[in-house]
């Protein structure tokens, strides 16, 4: 497992639509970049599947 506050480049491959989804998200969030609101939306999904 990672240690914690290291980072790590990470190549993932999606479909057009899932990115337009993913820059809608940045933009009404006002978020700087890309690489951030992905990470804050894999967070999101995390968080929200140990509550199930």
């Amino acid at each position: 497992m990672a240690t914690k506050n290291r980072t790590t480049n990470l190549m993932v491959m999606m479909p057009v639509d899932t990115l337009e989804e993913i820059e809608s998200f940045q933009y009404d969030n006002r978020i700087k970049t890309r690489s951030k609101a992905i990470r804050k939306l894999i967070q999101i999904g995390l968080d929200d599947s140990q509550e199930d």
